[in-house]
């Protein structure tokens, strides 16, 4: 008997194609938890074969540490995926953050990958207490902190993400990484240590270890935003709190953003019109991260650059043979294929 294979075996075009075919609403979800795995490998092949009859996409990521989940799960499905959850002792009640936001499809296919973590920190864990996390802190409790003199309000995200979207005041750090801003907070909270220190990402599980890191260098007052700015949106719309939380919130799957505030604070990197429009560049052998506002779009044809328009409006055929030589590495963005290094040529001049 040919067993199915549990990996996505389809296109990009048939997926697409299968999602806008749907009938059904979809919900996304976002879930994590730092709990032993005695065998990733195997339950990563258990969690695809039930997620899969349920008709879950995502992008999944399960390590000895834990598993961080992000989700689309059909509607009609979302309990039955819950139990499914809770029936595994080392998730059973894990909390999960549903997207305040759901006008498009957020995931393709369903990816379930086992990886040394589940989040990439560069951080060796046996070095320091990784279960010695800040206190926790709801949306009003956070807001509260927020009013204090005494509190420094950290972004533990990259800065791609702060840049459309962040709290009032909150110190913003420059990093494309999370391994890379670590490091980076460290000196930047050097002096501070005498003060209140408050921590958000998207959804916490950076904060947990964050925090935790932060402790570890003699950080006494740590806190951090249980749940991040997903768990905080749902919950001052659900309460009719204030929000602190300016612009949009940077997510981790096709939809690239969620509207928690109305202002718009980033610009466009080609004109610098106000504009919080993420999009990756056209041309498949650059694809950079980059904000661009509708006007250039339609002037750039959703590419970064003009080398990038030039490339991207030929053949296929073409653009495959020039992505198998010099072509293919594009000399006017940074390795980290997030933050654009704006050249003349960059500006469309």
């Amino acid at each position: 008997m040919k067993h199915k294979p549990l990996h996505n075996i389809y296109s990009k075009d048939i997926l697409r194609k299968k999602i806008e075919a749907e009938d059904f609403q979809r919900t996304t979800i976002s879930f994590y938890r730092y709990v032993i795995l005695e065998n990733p490998d195997l339950l990563r092949n258990e969690l695809y074969r039930e997620w899969e009859s349920l008709g879950v996409l995502g992008r999944i990521y399960i390590a000895r540490e834990g598993i961080n989940a992000q989700l689309s799960v059909p509607e009609f499905n979302v309990q039955k995926f819950r139990d499914s959850i809770d029936a595994r002792k080392e998730f059973k009640n894990v909390p999960f953050k549903i997207a305040v936001e759901q006008k498009s499809y957020s995931f393709l296919k369903l990816d379930i990958r086992v990886r040394n973590k589940i989040v990439a920190d560069g951080l060796a864990d046996d070095t320091f207490d990784v279960t010695n996390v800040g206190t926790h802190l709801n949306a009003e409790e956070f807001n509260k902190k927020l009013e204090s003199s005494d509190t420094i309000v950290v972004d533990v995200r990259n800065h791609y993400e702060s840049e459309i979207g962040h709290f009032e005041g909150a110190l913003l750090p420059q990093a494309d990484t999370f391994r890379e801003e670590l490091p980076l907070i460290i000196d930047l909270l050097q002096d501070k240590k005498d003060k209140e220190i408050v921590m958000y990402c998207t959804g916490g599980i950076r904060c947990e270890k964050a925090s935790a890191y932060l402790k570890h260098h003699g950080f006494q007052n740590v806190y951090q935003l249980h749940g991040g700015i997903i768990s905080y949106a749902s919950e001052i719309k659900e309460k009719g709190l204030d929000s602190k939380f300016k612009g949009k919130n940077f997510v981790f799957d096709a939809r690239l953003q969620e509207t928690v505030g109305n202002e718009i604070l980033s610009e466009c990197h080609q004109c610098d019109q106000k504009s919080a429009r993420h999009i990756n560049c056209a041309n498949p052998a650059c694809h950079i991260l980059f904000i661009q506002c509708l006007s250039c779009s339609e002037k750039f044809d959703n590419c970064c650059s003009v080398e990038c328009q030039k490339i991207a409006s030929l053949p296929l055929e073409e653009q495959k043979k020039l992505r198998k030589g010099k072509a293919a590495s594009n000399q006017h963005f940074s390795k980290s294929k997030i933050r654009p290094k704006v050249f003349e040529l960059y500006k469309g001049k």
